[in-house]
């Protein structure tokens, strides 16, 4: 018998009802939140009746509802191995065009991820980062990217960041172990989450740091002792990490941060752009042609 949830419910696909593949697609999309419904309630949510979850539960091989929650609680915690993440992603696409599939999800994570976040803690997050004596930011593995991105730009505004992107537990500790209250820590991690970012979130939470997490689910173990949580979705059935929420909630931190503090920024960039000029860093090949063009 099949073990994975997702891959029951692609096999089963075709033999269900139209009630039943509401039910489907719902948990597709949002098993996160339906993971702790009652079946009357995630009946009431896609507009079928009781009865109907309980058998959509035994068309896919559940004794019953029960069995099929525990499937998707169980979903939270662990994700999805990579081999996993393959069966369910070419399942899901088969014959359709992958660009559209894969480029459409994406455009739907960011739409949700609009949807959901809280301005609350977005807002709450761009004052700690700001103010804060030094910027703390952790990720590893496929979130070392976007967390490279960020800290990029952040020491560019700000000069006062701290990197911890490796995977050695020495390295980042001798970075952290000075952090204060004064400070910031975000943490970036997505399924399958990082336990070492988790540690080095609560290591921060203890020294009184204004902890930010960016991850994809309120039942991410990042978000137990975070301050500010945003919550930007990711793919959780792809043979690579998708991304694309997140760098776009990267991107409006940064220009949250630039609009709050534009005098300070400008100054800066007027600095840089100084620096840049005389130590020829950027290539005036384009802008020569161009002249010559006139």
């Amino acid at each position: 018998m099949v073990s994975n949830l997702l891959v029951r419910i692609d096999m089963c696909r075709e033999k269900f009802s139209k009630g039943q593949r509401r039910i489907a697609n719902f948990i597709e999309e949002h098993y996160d939140e339906a993971a702790f419904m009652t079946a009357a309630k995630l009946g009431e949510i896609v507009g079928v009746s009781e009865s109907t979850v309980v058998r959509f539960a035994t068309e896919i091989g559940y004794s019953g509802y029960p069995n099929l929650q525990k499937a998707m609680q169980e979903m939270i915690r662990d994700k999805l191995t990579s081999i996993q993440r393959i069966e369910v992603t070419t399942g899901r696409i088969g014959d359709k065009d992958v660009i559209d599939s894969v480029l459409n999800q994406d455009i739907e994570k960011i739409k949700r991820t609009v949807e959901e976040i809280s301005r609350k803690d977005f807002n709450q997050a761009v004052d700690a980062i700001i103010n804060a004596e030094h910027i703390y930011i952790f990720g590893v593995k496929s979130a070392s990217y976007i967390a490279s991105f960020f800290g990029y730009y952040l020491d560019l505004m700000f000069g006062n960041v701290v990197m911890l992107n490796t995977t050695s537990k020495t390295t980042n500790y001798e970075k952290l172990f000075r952090v204060t209250d004064k400070d910031v820590m975000i943490g970036i991690s997505f399924p399958r989450y990082s336990t070492m970012a988790v540690d080095a979130m609560n290591f921060a939470h203890e020294r009184g740091a204004h902890v930010v997490a960016i991850t994809d689910s309120m039942v991410s173990p990042l978000v137990t002792c975070a301050d500010s949580i945003l919550i930007a979705r990711s793919d959780i059935a792809s043979i690579v990490d998708s991304l694309v929420a997140p760098l776009s909630l990267i991107n409006a931190l940064i220009v949250a941060m630039v609009i709050k503090r534009k005098d300070d920024v400008k100054e800066t960039f007027s600095k840089l752009e100084q620096v840049w000029l005389e130590q020829s860093i950027y290539s005036s090949h384009a802008l020569e042609e161009v002249k010559d063009e006139k």
